[in-house]
């Protein structure tokens, strides 16, 4: 008797034992969640998921106790957006924060009911993501990033520090839904002050080497980078290739700075960030996505790398490093 006692004792453990991981996992899933649509890759967005995650933290929601964050990644490749989007969907995420343009349309495309959180590159407006930037309507609502908006003033900076140039690059992704309205853009803004814009385009890693070589060969003097998830992910290697050509860049986010690219003028995606994981807090909390106002950043930030515009031969004035937020020696 004592025997069937001491196995049944036994057998009752080893049934909690492994029923207890199956309660844990129920009740993390029980959690809110917090899809996020990458448009490029785990390892280039590292910090930016680490310090949303901290941002979340300080507004009241912490992984694993009260939210559960889950990201999913395109690593470039737009036409898997969709398929990640749906994947969301299906997993009835609380909330989709879209962390770029492209993927802001694959999660518009695949739900009208569950808030999304977006950062824009272009005019959220302009381009139909929303009906007002103060009253979105709908399930969406994010932060404008203002990519397009600054294309121009990148375009004066790049001119100021490089005065010679007379045909500059501009590489695009032509899968980009804004990619046409900032060439017209930026060929408009080129035209008024004399200069030539070169278009080279790279929809994936294996284009940007040819890409590089079309610049040198069509006698461009500089490059412009702009905004975009392919190039933030592959950012090292197109660092690299301006430098192996000697080719000064002009950059949209500090990231490339400090990668060792020459100049970057654009808002702080940290600080971007922060605003939207306010929006996903103000939503967990009960808020409507059509109430909450486009959020529109108004501080942008100038950095030059010193060490590359020694190794170009370029002279920074100093007029110019005067206004620069941050200066990389």
């Amino acid at each position: 008797m004592l025997g069937a006692r001491r196995r049944e004792f036994i057998k009752l453990l080893g049934g909690a034992a492994v029923a207890w991981p199956f309660a844990a996992r129920a009740q993390q899933t029980a959690l809110p969640v917090v899809g996020i649509l990458f448009g490029s890759s785990a390892a280039a967005n590292r910090s930016l998921l680490a310090g949303f995650r901290e941002d979340l933290r300080d507004a009241g929601y912490i992984e694993g106790q009260n939210v559960v964050i889950e990201a999913q990644w395109a690593e470039g490749q737009y036409d898997r957006l969709p398929v990640l989007a749906a994947e969301l969907v299906h997993r009835s995420v609380a909330i989709i924060f879209a962390n770029s343009l492209p993927s802001v349309f694959a999660a518009k495309a695949a739900t009208s009911t569950i808030p999304i959180v977006f950062i824009s590159a272009g005019d959220p407006v302009q381009l139909g993501i929303v009906a007002s930037l103060n009253r979105p309507g709908g399930n969406i609502t994010g932060v404008n990033f203002f990519a397009v908006e600054v294309a121009s003033k990148r375009l004066e900076l790049l001119i100021e520090v490089v005065p010679t140039v007379s045909v500059i690059g501009l590489l695009t992704n032509p899968n980009n839904p804004r990619t046409d309205v900032e060439i017209r853009q930026l060929q408009a803004a080129a035209r008024t002050v004399g200069k030539q814009i070169l278009v080279v385009k790279a929809s994936g890693e294996r284009d940007f080497d040819v890409a590089f070589e079309t610049l040198v060969q069509e006698r461009a003097s500089a490059v412009l980078v702009p905004a975009e998830p392919l190039f933030f992910g592959w950012r090292e290697q197109l660092v690299a290739l301006a430098a192996r050509h000697a080719l000064p860049a002009m950059y949209d986010v500090r990231e490339f700075t400090a990668a060792g690219g020459l100049l970057s003028y654009g808002l702080s995606l940290k600080d971007t960030y922060r605003l939207v994981a306010g929006q996903v807090a103000r939503i967990l909390k009960g808020a409507k996505p059509a109430d909450l106002p486009i959020l529109q950043p108004t501080k942008f930030e100038l950095v030059v790398n010193l060490r590359t515009a020694k190794a170009l031969g370029l002279t920074i004035p100093e007029s110019f490093l005067l206004r620069a937020d941050e200066v990389i020696e």
